[in-house]
């Protein structure tokens, strides 16, 4: 398997990922391009709701449910990361 290049924040994103939702693997296995909805992670609308309380939580600003971009800044751990890296306050 080639090795991935992630940053550091996906790294910690990951982290978050699996500490919210109770994932039963290593953030390491989580693939930064992958979907993380449906055929991807296989995660759901609950998981996402878990997973911008964690946000907020961690980096200081709101995810709105009614954000028209959520399905682009969900797509993968990737983007999830550069929206977190564009609206973090901390």
């Amino acid at each position: 398997m080639a090795a991935v290049t992630r940053t550091t924040t996906e790294h910690e994103v990951a982290r978050l990922l699996v500490e919210a939702l109770n994932l039963e693997m290593p953030p390491a296995e989580i693939p930064p391009n992958e979907p993380l909805f449906g055929d991807g992670l296989g995660l759901d609308s609950i998981d996402a709701l878990e997973l911008a309380l964690a946000i907020s939580r961690t980096y200081g600003f709101e995810l709105k449910s009614d954000d028209a971009r959520n399905r682009q800044v969900f797509a993968s751990l990737r983007s999830l990361t550069r929206h977190i890296d564009e609206q973090r306050t901390r």
